[in-house]
């Protein structure tokens, strides 16, 4: 097989770094703390304003790490790779499992803007009036200080919903910031000890994770605007008949399974051939090493 041309693509503007000063400075102070969050979060502030940027993908992706991490904290095995095969290889009247039915619960969270019934469809076994509660109780201070009162208000009165505190805590966090729809990035660097503490022990934790996430984030975020560059350059190169479609839900979803998620665009056929072509051009994976049953991710 001839190997692929090189992709050519026009100058996207890159994303601006985390200022090293950021996550290396040493401070265990409240106030010391909140600086430095507060100048992570400015920095993705900016980040996610860029035009480029596949913002629905990445949440996406922030999505499933979000939801590993509280499959983790409930003590359950599933990691990336069983998540993706319960959610995308789903067919219609299966069940998604325990573990898959948290990832769904976040990937609802980050669909759409930010609301009672966002929140309501991402957290169906609680009623719009209790999360408005809720979301209320983190209500004053700075952004991280409100989504750590948020954590602090639930898991005091259901200390074993883990998955719904943190979505409605990042949903206090994007609020205060005015981020519509909701950016996770409080679940993947808080740990189970970090849960059980509160006031001050607890908004420290809160700081903490923030940078780290928004670092994190900022970095994944400059990585898939480079990554949708390339997507978008080989459209033109694609003569299937359904390929702009295809190349959208590339970009806007974490993997797909060309059968089901691009019935309806592409016979099965042609949606396994696109697939395999957008990997020989080298602007798409196959993420799961197999076989069969492939899914396949920007």
């Amino acid at each position: 097989m001839a190997a692929a041309r090189p992709i050519m693509t026009q100058a996207v503007e890159s994303p601006p770094g985390m200022p090293g000063w950021v996550t290396v400075a040493r401070t265990e102070t409240l106030e010391g703390m909140a600086f430095l969050s507060g100048a992570a979060l400015a920095t993705l502030h900016g980040v996610l304003a860029s035009s480029d940027l596949p913002q629905a993908l990445l949440r996406e992706r922030l999505a499933l790490a979000a939801a590993e991490a509280c499959v983790a904290l409930s003590g359950r095995p599933e990691r990336t790779a069983d998540l993706r095969d319960a959610i995308h290889l789903l067919r219609p009247g299966d069940g998604p499992g325990p573990a898959g039915e948290i990832l769904q619960h976040w990937r609802q969270a980050v669909a759409r803007p930010i609301s009672g019934a966002t929140l309501r469809r991402a957290l169906p076994q609680m009623s719009v009036e209790r999360i408005s509660v809720w979301l209320d109780a983190g209500r004053g201070g700075c952004p991280v200080g409100q989504a750590a009162g948020v954590l602090e208000a639930v898991l005091t009165e259901a200390p074993s919903t883990e998955t719904a505190a943190l979505i409605l805590a990042d949903a206090a966090l994007a609020r205060a910031l005015g981020w519509t729809p909701l950016v996770p990035l409080l679940s993947v660097h808080l740990k189970s000890r970090d849960l059980r503490q509160t006031g001050e022990a607890l908004r420290l934790a809160c700081h903490r994770a923030v940078i780290a996430a928004a670092t994190d984030t900022v970095r994944l975020a400059a990585d898939l605007t480079r990554r949708a560059a390339r997507l978008r350059a080989v459209l033109p190169k694609l003569r299937a008949k359904g390929a702009g479609e295809a190349v959208t839900l590339f970009l806007s979803r974490d993997a797909l399974a060309p059968s089901l998620a691009l019935a309806g665009i592409l016979s099965d056929r042609a949606a396994r051939r696109l697939c395999e072509r957008l990997v020989e051009l080298g602007v798409v994976r196959e993420l799961t090493g197999r076989d069969s049953f492939r899914l396949y991710g920007v």
